[in-house]
C-alpha cells in the first residue's frame, strides 16, 4: 500500500485518561473503538482511502476486541454490510469517498435508511469537493436529505472529531436512523491531540454470539411495511433526532462582543471561518471570535429553534456554506420566516461563491465584504499580482502519469495506431489511465463511473465505422465491470476491444490489495483470477500482452481492430504499477548496497550526437524524465532531448523509438554498484578500446 501505519495502529491500544497524539484518520479509528463497534468495513477512496489501510494494519488489536473487519468488493457491498444493525443491537462503521461511492452505494443506503437501525449505524464519507478533488462536484448533503439520514459535519479537530464519532452513534440509536459523518482532506490529515478512553468490546461479536435470529416484517422494505417506514421516519424518527441534538448540544455557539452580527457555519469550515476573523483582526490567536458564531456540527436535520434563537437579535447573519444548491441557507430563511423573524438580513450566497471549495482566501473574502472590510484584502491582492508578475511566463502544467508508470506505453502504442487507422472512440474509465484525456496523448471521449467504461459504450460502438475501444482498471474490473460492462456485452452480443490495465493494485487511490494482485496478505484469498472470470463469462477472444513492449501492444490492438471475430474481444495489458515496484525494489537495493553486494541499476539516455530535435519521442511518450536542454552543437538552434535523474529505466523511450521509427538517439546504460573484479576488468577494457 502507499503508506503503512503500522507502527501508528499501537496508538489504537490507549487505555482511559492517556494522551493521543496523531491524524485524524487514525483518531476516527480509536474513536469507533472507543464506541464499541461490532463490524468496520469500506472502500478506498480519498480521501478516506487511509481508513482501510489503518482498519487493515490494526487487524490484530480488532481481533482482540471481536471486530470483524471487511475490505468490501466496492461503495455498495460496504453500505449492505450495515444491514447488521437493522435488526441487531450491533454498531457497525463502513467508509467510502462521497459522492462518488454514496452513487454506488445508494440502493443499499436507501433501504437502510427506510428500515431503520437498531444498533447504531455510521457511514464516514470522505467529502472530496473542491480544489484538489479528483470527481465530479457534488455534496453529500443532497442524499442526506433525501433518505433522511443525518449528516454530521465536525469542526476540524480531534477533540471533536472522536466527539462526533461517539455521539453520532448516540444518535443513531435514539433516532433509530443511519448516521453520517463526513470529513473534508484536511479533517482526514488534520494532527492533534485528544484524551482517549478505554476500547470498548461489542455486546454482540464473532466473539459474543447472538442468541438467536431476528425476524420483523416491518424492516423489511417491501409495501406495506414500506408505507408505515416513511411515516415512522417524519413523525418519530427525525422529532427524535432534533431532540437529541438539542439535549447534547451538538451544534456550537461561540459568543462575541458584536452582536448585531452573526455568523452561522458548516462546522467543517470553522477553522477557516476564524482563520478570516483573525485576518480581519476580529478573532484572537485563540480562536475567540468577536462576531457570534453558530457552528452546526450537524448540517443535517437543522433544529429550528436554535436557529430562529441565534438569529432574532441580529441586524445581520451570513451563511458560510460550502457548494451548491445553498440547502442551510434556504433552511435559515424558512425556519426565520415560520418563526415570523423579519427584522434579521440573511447574506450568503450572494456575498460568497455558489460553488466551489471555500479556501482560505474565498472565506476571507466573503466574510470582509459582510464585514465592509474589503480594504484588507489589498495586501493579499498586492501579492497575487507580483507573483503573476513573475511566474507569468511559466506553461500550464498537467498531472499525468509517474515516472516508469506501465499505462503510459499502451497510450503510446495508440497514438501511433491512429496515425495508421485513424482516430477511434475511447470510452474511458476511471482510475490512473484517464491521464490518457490530458496532453500528450489526449485519448478518451467519455467517463461515466468506476468499472462502467464498457456498458457506456455499448450504445456509441454500432453507430461507428471502426471499432471503438474501452479502456478498465483491475480496480474498476473488481469494483463493477465484470457484470456492468463484460457480462452485459457478453449477454447482449456486441462487438468492441476492452483494454484492461493489469497494474495489480487500486493504484489511484494508493495501491490497495484487489482479488488479482500479485501479493496478499494473510486475511486475504490468495488465488483469484482476472482470466479465469473471463473465461467463465463467455469471452471467446483474449490476449495478454507486456504493457513496455510497445510494438507488441500496438500488434494486438491491430489485431483486435482489425480481425472478424465477432464479439468482445479482451487485451490485458500486464505491468506492474511502478510506484509499488519502487516501494518494494528500495529496500532490497538498500539491504544489498549496505551488505557490499553487487547491484546493477539500468538508466537510459540520449545521445545529443544523433537527436534530430524533432522531439517527437517527448510527444509520444509524456514522461516527466524525458525533456529538453540546450543543444551543446553550437552549429545547431534546436534544444536536444535529454533524460534527467529519476529514470527507473522502464525503457518507455527506447520502445516508441523503434516502434514508431524515430531517430535511433536513445541508449540503454548499466549503472553498477559494488561492482565484481570482472565489471572493473572488462569495462576497463571497453574503456581503453
Amino acid at each position: 500500500m502507499e503508506r503503512s501505519f503500522k507502527q501508528e495502529v499501537a496508538k489504537l491500544r490507549l487505555g482511559e485518561g492517556e494522551t493521543f497524539h496523531g491524524e485524524g484518520i487514525l483518531a476516527l479509528t480509536k474513536a469507533l473503538l472507543q464506541s464499541g463497534v461490532a463490524y468496520v468495513g469500506g472502500y478506498q477512496g480519498a480521501p478516506v482511502s487511509h481508513v482501510m489501510d489503518v482498519l487493515n494494519d490494526a487487524r490484530e488489536i480488532l481481533d482482540e476486541l471481536g471486530v470483524h473487519v471487511e475490505t468490501n468488493a466496492n461503495e455498495a457491498g460496504a453500505a449492505a454490510m450495515l444491514g447488521a444493525s437493522i435488526n441487531y443491537p450491533m454498531r457497525g462503521a463502513v467508509a467510502f469517498k462521497s459522492t462518488v461511492g454514496t452513487n454506488v452505494a445508494s440502493d443499499a443506503l436507501s433501504n437502510l435508511a427506510s428500515a431503520g437501525v437498531r444498533g447504531g449505524a455510521m457511514i464516514v464519507l470522505g467529502e472530496d469537493y473542491g480544489e484538489g478533488s479528483s470527481i465530479i462536484q457534488e455534496r453529500s448533503h443532497a442524499f442526506a436529505m433525501k433518505s433522511q439520514i443525518w449528516l454530521l459535519d465536525p469542526r476540524p479537530n480531534l477533540p471533536k472529531i472522536v466527539e462526533m464519532v461517539e455521539q453520532g452513534f448516540e444518535l443513531s440509536e435514539a433516532s433509530s436512523t443511519p448516521v453520517m459523518l463526513e470529513l473534508r482532506i484536511r479533517a482526514c490529515h488534520v494532527q492533534g491531540s485528544f484524551h482517549t478512553k478505554r476500547n470498548k468490546p461489542p455486546a454482540f461479536s464473532k466473539k459474543h454470539f447472538l442468541e438467536s435470529p431476528d425476524f420483523d416484517y416491518g424492516r423489511i422494505c417491501l409495501p406495506p411495511a414500506t408505507y408505515a417506514q416513511e411515516k415512522h421516519k417524519i413523525d418519530v424518527r427525525w422529532p427524535a433526532a432534533v431532540r437529541f441534538i438539542k439535549q447534547k448540544k451538538l451544534n456550537e455557539t461561540f459568543p462575541g462582543d458584536m452582536t448585531h452580527l452573526g455568523i452561522i457555519c458548516q462546522g467543517g469550515l470553522y477553522n477557516a471561518v476564524i482563520r478570516a476573523l483573525q485576518m480581519l483582526g476580529l478573532a484572537d490567536v485563540f480562536g475567540a471570535p468577536r462576531v457570534p458564531i453558530y457552528c452546526l456540527n450537524v448540517t443535517y436535520p437543522l433544529v429550528p429553534d436554535e436557529i430562529v434563537a441565534f438569529s432574532t437579535t441580529r441586524k445581520s447573519i451570513l451563511i458560510v456554506e460550502e457548494g451548491q444548491p445553498a440547502y442551510i441557507e434556504d433552511a435559515v430563511l424558512a425556519a426565520l420566516r415560520r418563526a415570523e423573524v423579519n427584522g434579521v438580513k440573511v447574506r450568503g450566497k450572494d456575498l460568497l461563491p455558489m460553488a466551489g471549495e471555500y479556501t482560505g482566501e474565498v472565506v476571507l473574502t466573503g466574510l470582509a465584504r459582510f464585514m465592509d472590510r474589503e480594504t484588507a484584502l489589498q495586501p493579499i491582492r498586492d501579492l497575487k499580482q507580483k507573483a503573476a508578475g513573475l511566474l507569468g511566463g511559466l506553461p500550464a502544467r498537467p498531472p499525468g502519469f509517474c515516472v516508469g508508470c506501465p499505462e503510459r506505453p499502451v497510450f503510446s502504442a495508440m497514438k501511433v495506431i491512429e496515425k495508421e487507422l485513424g482516430k477511434f472512440h475511447l470510452s474511458a474509465d476511471i482510475g490512473c489511465h484517464l491521464f490518457s484525456t490530458l496532453p500528450p496523448f489526449n485519448i478518451g471521449n467519455t467517463v461515466l463511473g468506476y468499472g462502467l467504461g464498457l456498458a457506456s459504450n455499448s450504445a456509441v460502438h454500432p453507430a461507428l465505422g471502426l471499432r471503438s475501444v474501452t479502456m478498465m482498471g483491475d480496480g474498476g474490473f473488481w469494483h463493477n465491470g465484470l457484470t456492468s460492462g463484460i457480462a452485459n456485452t457478453v449477454f447482449n452480443r456486441n462487438d468492441g476491444i476492452l483494454v484492461i490495465m493489469k497494474n495489480g493494485y487500486s493504484s489511484a487511490t494508493g495501491t490497495q490489495e484487489l482479488p488479482s494482485s500479485p501479493q496478499h496478505s494473510e486475511a486475504k484469498a490468495p488465488d483469484m483470477s482476472m482470466e479465469r472470470a473471463l473465461k467463465g463469462i463467455g469471452v471467446g477472444w483474449m490476449k495478454t500482452v507486456n504493457n513496455y513492449d510497445v510494438a507488441a501492444v500496438m500488434k494486438t490492438l491491430k489485431e483486435a481492430m482489425t480481425t472478424k471475430y465477432d464479439g468482445l474481444k479482451v487485451i490485458i495489458a500486464e505491468g506492474e504499477c511502478q510506484l509499488e515496484r519502487q516501494r518494494k525494489l528500495r529496500p532490497l537495493v538498500a539491504k544489498q548496497l549496505s551488505e557490499g553486494k553487487r547491484t546493477v541499476r539500468v538508466k537510459y539516455g540520449v545521445d545529443e550526437d544523433t537527436c534530430t530535435g524533432d522531439h517527437s519521442c517527448i510527444r509520444l511518450s509524456g514522461c516527466p524524465t524525458l525533456t529538453i536542454k540546450d543543444n551543446p552543437d553550437p552549429l545547431r538552434r534546436d534544444p536536444v532531448a535529454t533524460v534527467i535523474e529519476g529514470c527507473v529505466g522502464c525503457g518507455l523511450c527506447g520502445e516508441n523509438a523503434h516502434a514508431a521509427v524515430l531517430c535511433p538517439s536513445f541508449y540503454r546504460a548499466e549503472v553498477i554498484q559494488n561492482p565484481t573484479w570482472w565489471d572493473k576488468l572488462w569495462n576497463g577494457n571497453l574503456l581503453k578500446r
